[in-house]
């Protein structure tokens, strides 16, 4: 069931939203050569109880898996999505990493993802996350009420094949809300004016995950791998849909 926010709940959603996009403006400074991802998430905990939040992800469970152990995912070059923070993995020049986090305060969420440059990047790894921000952005602006759930995947999947790159298989956004992943879910590929009608008071967790060099990913417990070993990169944004143009809650 896709829940529609009131008024009161439409702002604890930008509160839990605010520190999101907060956290992942000041991380941005720290994402240098010689860190590791164990540092970022401690920064980024710190930053979530400075702010009056809790660690969405931290704890998180799914069966068969063991509580995720961290506040963000650290995914760095192949890993697509929740890479574990680790005190051996060290940033070097070149690397990009994307950042998941998700935040909880007075009963709701927020979620959001960047794929930051490690110093100076190769012109592919860099066209690479320049297509994946696009592709966020079409998915956004066609989240208008009237639309469906298929006009997001559409305009996001069309985008990404046109220009040669691979949407990562069986990876979606989804919903939020009182749940980190509420209905519905959102692929990064479909058909337009098929799905859910979006409207007014819908939040939505939108995130193109892209690949250079296929589609095909490898599973590791929580984390999800390019399966020949290519970049990927993640953007994500918490959107809410209104009269008008799409509302992002996730953006400092």
């Amino acid at each position: 069931m896709i829940s529609i926010k009131n008024s009161n709940e439409i702002a604890k959603m930008r509160e839990s939203n605010r520190i999101v996009g907060l956290l992942l403006h000041k991380l941005r400074k720290y994402v240098v050569p010689g860190v590791t991802t164990w540092e970022l998430n401690k920064i980024a905990e710190d930053i979530i109880y400075s702010e009056g939040g809790k660690p969405a992800f931290k704890g998180y469970s799914v069966p068969g898996l063991s509580p995720f152990p961290a506040a963000v995912c650290a995914s760095v070059n192949s890993c697509i999505v929740h890479g574990i923070p680790s005190k051996s993995t060290v940033l070097v020049e070149g690397d990009i990493i994307g950042v998941d986090v998700g935040v909880y305060k007075d009963g709701y969420y927020g979620d959001a993802a960047r794929t930051y440059m490690v110093g100076e990047i190769s012109a592919e790894a860099k066209a690479l996350l320049d297509i994946t921000q696009e592709a966020l952005e079409l998915g956004i602006n066609a989240a208008k009420v009237g639309n469906r759930i298929g006009d997001i995947s559409s305009a996001i999947g069309n985008f990404v094949t046109a220009k040669g790159y691979f949407i990562a298989d069986n990876l979606t956004g989804h919903g939020i809300g009182r749940k980190l992943h509420e209905d519905p879910m959102i692929p990064n590929f479909g058909i337009a004016g098929k799905g859910p009608r979006l409207r007014k008071g819908m939040t939505l967790a939108i995130e193109p995950m892209i690949n250079i060099g296929t589609n095909r990913v490898q599973e590791d417990g929580w984390e999800y791998f390019t399966l020949d070993g290519s970049l990927s990169a993640h953007f994500e944004n918490t959107i809410l849909i209104t009269d008008g143009e799409p509302e992002i809650l996730s953006i400092y």
